[in-house]
C-alpha cells in the first residue's frame, strides 16, 4: 500500500513539473512576442512623429531645410572632404529636371554652406567669360568646364510630383566608393490643385482664330 502510495506520489510530482514546465516555457514565448509587438509599436510611433514634425512640410523652404538638417543628422557627414550638388531630377527619367529641381539643389547648397561643409561648385568655367549683358563665371556646357571633379561627396536627389504634394529623397554618395552616406526625405504638401503652376508646365490657353465672316 505505502509503495503504490509512494509511485502515485512521484507520478503526480513528475506531471506537476511537466505542467509547470509547459506553462513557463509558454510563459516566456509570449513575453517575447509581447515585447516584440511593443517595440514596433514605439517604433511606428516614432515613425508618426518624424513624418509629423520633421518630413512633412507646408513650404518649399522649409522642405529644404528640412533634407539639409535630416542629412547633417548622421555622424557620417562630419568631415572636412568636399561636397558636390547636382540638380534634383524626376524619379521616372534620371536625365530630367525642371526649374524645381534646380530651386532645390541651389537652395540645399545655401544650407549646407552654411552649416561650414565645403561645397564645390563644378560649374566654374576655366576663366570669367563677358559680354554686353553682364559677367559670368559658372556655365553647363561641359566644354567650358573642367575635366576632372576631385574625391568627393556627391549630392544627388529626386522628385516626384503626386495630388497636392511633391515627395523628395535626396542621399550623399561617395563618389569613389559609391556608398550611400546619408539620406532625408520630404514631402512638400503645396496644396496646389494643379501643380503645372509650381512646375511651370501647363497647357497654353486654348486660342480662337478670328476670321472674317463671308
Amino acid at each position: 500500500m505505502s509503495k503504490s502510495i509512494f509511485k502515485l506520489s512521484i507520478l503526480a510530482s513528475s506531471m506537476l513539473f511537466f505542467i509547470t514546465g509547459c506553462t513557463v516555457v509558454r510563459d516566456d514565448a509570449i513575453s517575447k512576442e509581447y515585447n516584440k509587438v511593443q517595440t514596433t509599436k514605439k517604433h511606428l510611433e516614432v515613425a508618426a512623429e518624424m513624418q509629423k514634425d520633421v518630413t512633412t512640410q507646408n513650404t518649399l523652404e522649409s522642405t529644404i531645410a528640412s533634407l539639409a538638417a535630416q542629412m547633417l543628422e548622421n555622424k557620417k557627414m562630419d568631415t572636412t572632404k568636399p561636397v558636390l550638388i547636382t540638380s534634383f531630377v524626376r524619379l521616372d527619367e534620371f536625365k530630367k529636371t525642371t526649374e524645381f529641381g534646380r530651386i532645390v539643389s541651389e537652395s540645399l547648397i545655401n544650407e549646407l554652406s552654411n552649416r561650414g561643409f565645403d561645397i564645390t561648385e563644378f560649374r566654374g568655367q576655366m576663366a570669367v567669360s563677358i559680354n554686353d549683358e553682364g559677367e559670368y563665371f559658372i556655365s553647363r556646357k561641359p566644354h567650358e568646364l573642367k575635366n576632372k571633379i576631385p574625391n568627393t561627396y556627391v549630392v544627388v536627389g529626386t522628385y516626384s510630383r503626386q495630388l497636392g504634394k511633391i515627395m523628395l529623397n535626396a542621399r550623399v554618395i561617395d563618389n569613389i566608393t559609391g556608398k550611400i552616406i546619408t539620406s532625408a526625405r520630404a514631402t512638400y504638401i503645396h496644396g496646389v490643385k494643379d501643380d503645372c503652376i509650381i512646375f511651370k508646365d501647363c497647357a497654353p490657353a486654348r486660342t480662337i482664330n478670328l476670321v472674317k465672316e463671308r
